[in-house]
């Protein structure tokens, strides 16, 4: 079973309390485990993201972003207004790319509340290990966040490391601030040295200069082989006070996140302390970052940092993860994470389908997880899916092969709404040339019953075209 995401050790949080009964690591169910010791309800996960984007056009000769082709599943940046205590700010520094913004900047008034999900690598960047640790301290606060994309600086060794302790400094410098409250993330080619200087020399007028408007162009600073910039914004009320809530991601190849994703950033006005948004993302990355893949491969950098200014101030504090007035605030975020996650996987390598499995009918919520990764992960499926084959012997063996138990003799699948195959045989109302038609859709959907139990789980991923292998082939040329 995959490894789960788990709250940092903190002394005296609300993630820790919520997870004195239970392990995340090895309970079946963990986002229920942690919601029931929190004494909250697990509310069903959308099914898709509720979004006013709209589509980019069809087109054979498609925009380009950063000389990329855009993906055809690509949605258009939206609208996000200004957050109270937060700045950004973005330039084209040169650490890999010419002519292109890859250094991105935010800045946060003091009192600032952070939380972090990190990638469960073995092979961590420096700049999660400083991020880890940072957050380790009680009540941890971010008073700057430096992003460059690029450069992983992954396997970099202890030169990766004084890299960052050295961006921590001069940042800190600037903002007169501790240097952990300096957050840092990196992404792009692994096991190259940083070039730390073009970094460091940007940061004092960076910083200096942030305005709380440039949304679109820092999720563009820190985008790799993204085609389009994905950002995403919710509003909602705490205590009858409106809180607005932004939040920017990357990534489109390596993404099979053990933890959260690629790198996503999500900021708030919220008064809302640093151990309780460690529950709440926590809890948000489970059916968001934690349930979508494009390749089945985890990057050694996947970093979700959540940062709430705490400029919506409320008449009495938030003290508790069980706390009901988190409950509007808890369904806009979770609802945003899985915004920016879905952008994410339309965004694949060389895709042209977004794919949605649903398990139901598993032993446990793990097992029908650990059956639609299977089926989504497998190249056969997403080959199929590529060539709009309906395929179904190819997710039958993908149930084979999960390791979960599966009853064979009910075993059921529809493509589309379309049934296909039940009791472990080919549905008698199957037309193939009606489930043919339906995988011409930009949008596929697969829905498989195992027959053993009442476990049920949706993971989301994308098709396998041979633009997958030209963008791999050629990532460092």
């Amino acid at each position: 079973m995959a490894r789960r995401a788990r709250p940092h050790r903190r002394r005296k949080t609300a993630a820790k309390s919520a997870s004195k009964n239970v392990d995340v690591h090895s309970a079946l169910d963990p986002l229920s485990a942690l919601l029931k010791s929190a004494g909250l309800r697990q509310s069903e996960p959308e099914k898709a993201p509720k979004t006013a984007k709209k589509p980019a056009p069809k087109s054979k000769a498609l925009a380009k972003t950063n000389g990329i082709a855009r993906s055809p599943l690509a949605v258009a940046f939206p609208q996000m207004p200004p957050i109270a205590g937060v700045k950004l700010t973005s330039v084209a520094a040169g650490v890999k790319y010419r002519g292109r913004r890859d250094l991105m900047v935010a800045r946060f008034d003091p009192g600032t509340a952070v939380a972090g999900v990190f990638t469960q690598s073995k092979t961590a960047a420096a700049p999660v290990d400083w991020c880890r640790r940072s957050l380790e301290a009680d009540e941890p606060e971010a008073r700057v966040l430096v992003v460059n994309a690029g450069n992983a600086n992954a396997f970099t060794g202890k030169d990766g490391d004084d890299a960052v302790k050295e961006i921590a400094a001069t940042a800190a410098q600037a903002a007169k601030c501790r240097q952990r409250d300096v957050l840092v993330a990196s992404t792009g080619v692994i096991g190259e040295a940083l070039p730390v200087g073009k970094i460091t020399s940007r940061l004092p007028s960076l910083i200096k200069g942030a305005s709380a408007r440039p949304w679109q162009s820092a999720a563009q600073a820190i985008m790799t082989t993204d085609t389009f910039p994905k950002g995403a914004t919710r509003t909602c009320e705490i205590d009858g006070i409106q809180v607005t809530l932004n939040g920017i991601a990357k990534g489109s190849g390596m993404i099979a996140p053990d933890m959260a994703t690629m790198l996503s950033f999500v900021f708030t006005d919220a008064d809302i302390p640093s151990d309780v948004l460690q529950a709440l993302l926590l809890l948000g990355t489970r059916d968001s970052f934690n349930a979508i893949s494009v390749d089945s491969d985890t990057s050694t950098s996947d970093t979700v940092l959540l940062f709430a200014s705490r400029r919506a101030k409320i008449e009495k504090p938030i003290a508790r993860l069980g706390d009901r007035r988190l409950a509007g605030f808890r369904k806009a975020l979770f609802d945003l994470m899985h915004d920016l996650a879905l952008q994410i996987v339309r965004d694949g390598e060389g895709a042209s389908k977004l794919v949605e499995v649903s398990v139901t009918g598993a032993a446990s919520p793990a097992a029908a997880r650990t059956i639609a990764k299977a089926i989504a992960n497998s190249p056969l499926v997403k080959t199929a899916v590529a060539g709009e084959d309906p395929n179904w012997g190819r997710i039958v063996m993908a149930v084979g092969k999960a390791g979960e138990d599966a009853n064979r003799d009910k075993l059921a699948i529809r493509i589309n709404d379309l049934p296909v195959a039940s009791k472990g045989q080919v549905d008698p109302d199957y037309v193939e040339a009606e489930a043919a038609k339906s995988m011409k859709r930009e949008e596929i959907k697969f829905e498989v019953d195992v027959g053993i139990g009442k476990g049920e789980a949706t993971i989301w991923t994308c098709d396998f075209t041979d633009r997958y292998v030209s963008i791999n082939a050629d990532y460092r040329s």
